[in-house]
C-alpha cells in the first residue's frame, strides 16, 4: 500500500482515483489548482505523489526530495515532457497511461523523486568536401528518420558558407535560429525555453525535429563563433535526444591565411561543430571526381577531429560515372587508396530528390520506398538500437513464410506418425 496525494486534472482524477483505492493505495489528500502542494506534502507526509506535469516545479521537486516523498508527472503534452526532463525527473508517466503503468512507476527502487542528471544526448555532425556531395540532404533524412523512431530531434544548420536547412524544408528563414542562438549563448542566456521559442518546428509522425536554420546571408558569418557555436550545441544536447548539424565544407583553420590572430574565423562554426560531435559521418560523391576529393580531404578530417569516429557514406552511387560493378569499384578504392572500410552506399534517386525539393518536404514523405531513405533509415537505426522500429514489408512476408514453413512441417509430422 502507497500513502498518495493526488494534484492531477480532475478527468485524470476520476479516471485513476477508484482503480488506485481498490488496490489498496491510500489517497491521503486530492489537490486543485489553488491548492499549496509543498504545504500539503508537509502536513501529510506522503510516500508518493502523483501531479501533473505543469503543476512540478524545482521548488517542489526539492522540497519532495527533502521529505522523501517519490514523485510521479502524469504528462499529456511534449510541452509538458520537456518541462519535465528539464528538472530531471525520471519518473514519468503519460495522460492515459494504465494503472498499472502508474502501479510500475509508483513502485520504483526508492521513495525518491527520482531526479538524475540532466541527460545527454547524441551528436553527430554531417561534413562533406566541396563539389555537393549532398550533405544537407543526408542531413535533414537522417534528422527525419531519428524523429519517427521516437526520439526527440534537433537539426542544426552550421554552414556559413551555403546555408540551405530551411529552403529544402519549406520554412521561413526571416530569422536564422542558430545565429539567435549563438547571441544568447554568447550573452549566457541560452535556455531550454528560449531553443523551444527559436526553432522551427517541422512535423513528424512520432517523435520530434526541432530546426536551428542557417544565416540568411552568408556574409552574417561572424555571428557563428568558435565558442559561440560549441555552447550552443552543448546546451542542444540536454534539449535532445540527437542532435544533427549539417557543417560547412572548408577545413581550413583561418589563422594561417590571416594576420589579424584575433580576427573572426569564417570557418570556426564547422570546425568546432566537428570536435564537438560524438560521431561524424562524412558525405562524398561517388564518381571519380567526388571520391577523390573526398581521399583528400579524408586525411585533413581525421586531423581535425582527432579521435572522434568517422563513418564514410559515398552518396549517389551509379554505374554511370563508374562503369559495371560500380559497388565493387568504389569499396575497393576507398579501401586501397584511402584504407577506409565498410562504408555505407548509397543509391542515386534524382526523382525522388527533385520532388522533396519541390515540395519543401523530406524524401521519406514524397518517395518512402525510395532507395536512399531505406539506406538512411538503416543509418538511423544504428545510432537508435533500442527503438521500438516497425517490421518492414519484406520482413513481415519473410517472417509468414517462416511461419507457414513451420505449420507445414508440423503438420507433416503428424501425417506421417499417424497410424
Amino acid at each position: 500500500m502507497t500513502r498518495l496525494v493526488l494534484a492531477v486534472a480532475r478527468d485524470t482524477e476520476e479516471r485513476i482515483l477508484e482503480p488506485l483505492l481498490e488496490r489498496g493505495h491510500d489517497v491521503l489528500a486530492r489537490l486543485g489548482l489553488l491548492d499549496d502542494v509543498a504545504e500539503v506534502i508537509a502536513r501529510t507526509n506522503p510516500d508518493a505523489l502523483i501531479a501533473d506535469g505543469d503543476v512540478m516545479t524545482e521548488d517542489l521537486l526539492s522540497h519532495c526530495d527533502d521529505s522523501g516523498c517519490r514523485v510521479v508527472a502524469v504528462c499529456s503534452d511534449e510541452t509538458q515532457r520537456r518541462h519535465i526532463a528539464r528538472l530531471g525527473l525520471r519518473e514519468h508517466v503519460d495522460v492515459g497511461a494504465s494503472i498499472a503503468q502508474l502501479e510500475a512507476s509508483l513502485a520504483g527502487p526508492d521513495l525518491g523523486s527520482g531526479r538524475e542528471e540532466a541527460s545527454r544526448g547524441v551528436v553527430t555532425a554531417v561534413w562533406g568536401p566541396a563539389g555537393a556531395p549532398g550533405r544537407t540532404t543526408i542531413a535533414i533524412s537522417l534528422a527525419a528518420e531519428l524523429a519517427e523512431l521516437g526520439a526527440r530531434v534537433c537539426l542544426i544548420d552550421a554552414d556559413t558558407w551555403s546555408a540551405s536547412i530551411a529552403q529544402m524544408l519549406g520554412m521561413l528563414d526571416e530569422s536564422p535560429g542558430f545565429a539567435a542562438a549563438c547571441r544568447l549563448a554568447g550573452q549566457g542566456a541560452l535556455t531550454h525555453d528560449e531553443l523551444d521559442r527559436i526553432s522551427e518546428r517541422y512535423p513528424v509522425s512520432q517523435g520530434t525535429l526541432s530546426v536551428l536554420t542557417g544565416l540568411t546571408r552568408s556574409s552574417r558569418w561572424p555571428e557563428l563563433t568558435q565558442s559561440r557555436v560549441t555552447d550552443t550545441i552543448e546546451m542542444c544536447r540536454h534539449w535532445a535526444d540527437h542532435v544533427v548539424i549539417d557543417t560547412g565544407f572548408s577545413l581550413e583553420s583561418d589563422e594561417e591565411i590571416s594576420s589579424d590572430l584575433f580576427a573572426p574565423r569564417r570557418n570556426a562554426a564547422t570546425l568546432a561543430a566537428l570536435r564537438a560531435s560524438d560521431r561524424v559521418l562524412a558525405i562524398g560523391r561517388a564518381d571519380p571526381i567526388g571520391i577523390s576529393r573526398y581521399l583528400r580531404s579524408h586525411v585533413d578530417l581525421l586531423d581535425v577531429v582527432a579521435g572522434i569516429p568517422v563513418h564514410t557514406v559515398m552518396n549517389r552511387v551509379r554505374s554511370g560515372p563508374v562503369g559495371l560493378a560500380a559497388v565493387s569499384q568504389i569499396t575497393s578504392t576507398l579501401q586501397r587508396f584511402g584504407g577506409i572500410d565498410k562504408p555505407t552506399l548509397i543509391g542515386h534517386d534524382e526523382r525522388a530528390a527533385d520532388a522533396a525539393l519541390l515540395e519543401g518536404r523530406v524524401l521519406r514523405e514524397v518517395s518512402p520506398r525510395s532507395p536512399v531513405v531505406a539506406s538512411v533509415r538503416g543509418l538511423a537505426r544504428a545510432m537508435m538500437p533500442e527503438a521500438d522500429v516497425p517490421a518492414t514489408r519484406r520482413e513481415r512476408r519473410a517472417r509468414s513464410a517462416r511461419s507457414r514453413s513451420t505449420r507445414a512441417w508440423h503438420v507433416s509430422g503428424r501425417a506421417t506418425s499417424s497410424p
